[in-house]
Formats: C-alpha cells, structure tokens, sequence
C-alpha cells in the first residue's frame, strides 16, 4: 500500500474520478499546465486535456458560477478556490445559487459539484490565506461541509463528495497538506458523508475536533493521557455538515465531559453550534461545562501563528480543567 500525504491523496482521487467518468471536470486559477498553487492538480491537464482541466480567470464568481453551469447541464464539475480566503467573491454564487438549486427546483434539478478550496493558518500566511470559514457554510442549507485531516480521509471523502448529488464545500487543511503522511490503498474506495471517525476511545472527556487541529489535539491527548492517568475519547469529526450528532451523543452522554477545537474565532464559530446539540442531547449527561478551544476573535495575525491558533498546550489546559470541574 502506498503511501501518500494530503496533496498526493487529492491528486490521486481527482485522476480516478477522471478517468472513471468523463464528466468529471477540473477547472480553477492556474490548476492546467501548472498544476495549481499547491500542485494538487499536477499532471492531469498532460493526462486529460485542456477541455477537461481548464485555467480559469482570476474571478471566483466567474469559476464558481460557470460551474453551477457546467453541473445543471450534466457534468461534474470541481472547481478549485485557490485559497478559501478568495471565496467571497462567489460567497453569492454559493449560497443563493449553488446552494439552493435543487430547492427552488422542486428537486427537477441538483447540482453535483465539489469546491475544494485550502483553509487554516499555520504557514505564516497572514490575513488573506489563513482564515477558516466553515461556519458561513455551515449555516448554509443545501450544502455539505467536508474537512479530511489525513490522506486516507481525504482520497474516500473527495470520491464520495463527486459521487453526491448536491454540492459539496471541500476544506483541505493546508498546513498538513505534506506534513500529514499515511497509507492510501491504490484504486477507488468511498468514505461516507456524515460519519466521524474515532481516533482514540476513553470515558473521562470527549474531544471534537476537525483539519489540522486534528494533531494538536492527538499531541494534547497524549499529554494528558500520559501524565495524568485518564482516558479521553478523541473524534474527528470529518464531515460537519451532515454532522455525526450520533457519534458525538453517544460520546458525550458516555463521558460526561467535552472539549471542541476549531482554529478559527470563538464567536459564532461552529463549536458554538456543537456545544449546542450536546446541550439538548446530553444535558442530564454533562459532569462539566462544555469547553471551546478557538482561535481569537480578531483577523489572522501576520507573524503570531502560533500565538492564534489552538496548540496542543492550551487544548491540554482546556481538557484538565474539564476533568477537574465539580
């Protein structure tokens, strides 16, 4: 079995869907002969021609708009945002178009289109490339929300995020894109949207935690595992909309006890939206105060990554005071 990180994963997944269907197309600023800013698209222009694996304009409305186009008419698109930072310009397209296509259509009509599109911090990329804005889209009915951590992750979800009928907001944590290595099988296999997955099991805290956070929160567990003799079931949760409301329910009335990691700011971020669930679920279950580990409410910071982002101390910091509330 291979192995892969993030990057390659992608790649990968994009050149089986391709090859399996030739209405999957590939479109996004520099994503052809390039290869696109990351590479995650190197070498299918060379494989599948530049009517397939086309170089856009510098216009996210423009990329995302043609499409929803290229989706009503049969194919299936995967446009590429080149930083999630650069999506508002087709913020409109996305939600009063993409998002709701299959709605005003009395379901005549769905949009089968995946945007992936880098977020998060971590490569000292200030303002404009490090932002994690998943709570706008979270919000959004009609889309799915996908965010992979590892490249096994990565490859089963983006082959089942082509495959689904509606559109799919494809995150891609880009300060693990090559730092995050695994084994891949060869050929095509499918990861269900909607489902966590468990990366460790234990009864004192459940920690929720999504992208690159994933490994901070692994480091902080371990930590805390290690040094203080307790056991802590760590979820990823993969897919934050559909959520897996019953892998968190089972979870937290289980332990009793829940941490939420996201790296973007506390206010009206989606942790916001977990804690909430778990209240209505869990409330007769809760041992403790549910803790959100975040970014701070202010723009990303040119040179303070590790100052913003959630690191594994203040995660480790935020499960002890969990543990030892009563």
């Amino acid at each position: 079995m291979p192995e892969m990180n993030i990057i390659q994963a992608v790649n990968d997944a994009l050149d089986l869907a391709m090859s399996a269907d030739e209405r999957v197309v590939v479109l996004g600023e520099d994503v052809g002969k390039f290869g696109g800013v990351f590479r995650a698209t190197s070498g299918l222009y060379q494989k599948y021609g530049e009517a397939r694996v086309i170089d856009t304009p510098l216009a996210e409305g423009g990329i995302i708009g043609a499409a929803i186009g290229m989706a009503l008419k049969g194919l299936r698109p995967v446009p590429e945002i080149q930083f999630v930072d650069f999506i508002y310009p087709a913020f409109d397209q996305i939600v009063s178009e993409m998002a709701k296509f299959r709605y005003r259509s009395g379901g005549e009509y769905t949009v089968p289109l995946v945007v992936r599109t880098p977020f998060g911090g971590g490569i000292k990329g200030g303002l404009y490339h490090s932002q994690s804005p998943e709570a706008y889209f979270t919000h959004t009915a009609g889309l799915k929300v996908v965010v992979p951590s590892n490249p096994y992750d990565a490859k089963g979800l983006l082959l089942s995020a082509i495959d689904d009928p509606d559109p799919v907001i494809f995150m891609e944590p880009k300060r693990v894109y090559r730092a995050a290595k695994g084994e891949v099988p060869e050929g095509p296999y499918r990861i269900p949207l909607g489902q966590g997955a468990v990366v460790c099991e234990g009864d004192d805290c459940s920690v929720l935690v999504w992208g690159a956070m994933v490994y901070e929160a692994i480091e902080a567990v371990d930590r805390v595992q290690r040094e203080d003799g307790v056991s802590i079931d760590l979820i990823d949760l993969r897919t934050l909309l559909p959520l897996d409301i019953d892998l968190i329910t089972e979870s937290v009335r289980r332990t009793g006890r829940v941490v939420v990691v996201h790296e973007a700011p506390l206010t009206g971020g989606y942790a916001a939206e977990i804690v909430s669930r778990i209240a209505e679920r869990c409330f007769d279950r809760l041992e403790a105060p549910p803790k959100r580990v975040t970014g701070w409410d202010t723009p990303f910071p040119y040179t303070l990554d590790e100052d913003y982002l959630p690191r594994a101390l203040r995660i480790a910091h935020a499960i002890r005071e969990t543990l030892a509330y009563s």
